[in-house]
């Protein structure tokens, strides 16, 4: 890992970790809060590849587990990894690591602009949203102890905001692959 590497982990940990000052909507139906935290990890992914995709959200896990309040709502601790939504912060890293994989395989700076936008939301999507709540409700159906049918239609009400965000967060790779691109030297 280069230099270059861990400073670009920290850049998009740190984004993650501002994104957490955004304070979070709750729903009252389902214990899992509406942050901007996963639109922070969808970039990651997106922008930096697979492996130090990943590893930014890893970053952001290790400050919570040492108690820094870094989460939305000002959360950090070990008090964190009780919680029924721990199942969504863990999913973080396959969701960044997912994302990373299929934006490197398939968006091409060679490829037309179309193309790698669409390419970028399929991997926001994908990682963002369907890795990470497949975490997400699995942990929340068993540790809220509410049944996998009531924890996956309760999560639901999130997917239109996080599509969205997996819509700016593709636009947001696409400016990054033209204007710096990092994309082509994803490791």
């Amino acid at each position: 890992m280069t230099t270059r590497d861990i400073v670009l982990i920290s850049l998009f940990a740190a984004l993650i970790v501002a994104f957490g000052l955004m304070p979070p909507i709750t729903l009252g139906f389902i214990p899992v809060p509406i942050t901007m935290q996963s639109f922070g990890v969808m970039l990651a992914g997106v922008i930096l590849g697979a492996k130090r995709g990943a590893f930014a959200p890893l970053l952001v896990i290790l400050l919570v587990a040492i108690g820094l309040p870094v989460l939305s709502g000002g959360r950090g601790g070990l008090a964190v990894f009780a919680a029924p939504t721990l199942g969504y912060l863990i999913g973080w890293v396959p969701a960044a690591y997912v994302a990373g994989l299929i934006s490197e395989r398939v968006a091409r700076s060679s490829s037309n602009a179309v193309f790698q936008v669409i390419a970028f939301f399929v991997a926001a999507v994908i990682g963002g949203i369907v890795v990470e709540y497949a975490f997400g409700i699995a942990w929340l159906a068993w540790g809220a102890g509410i049944g996998f049918s009531k924890a996956f239609y309760g999560s639901m009400a999130f997917v239109p905001g996080d599509l969205l965000k997996a819509g700016v967060a593709a636009l947001a790779a696409r400016a990054v692959m033209v204007g710096y691109p990092l994309l082509p030297q994803r490791a």
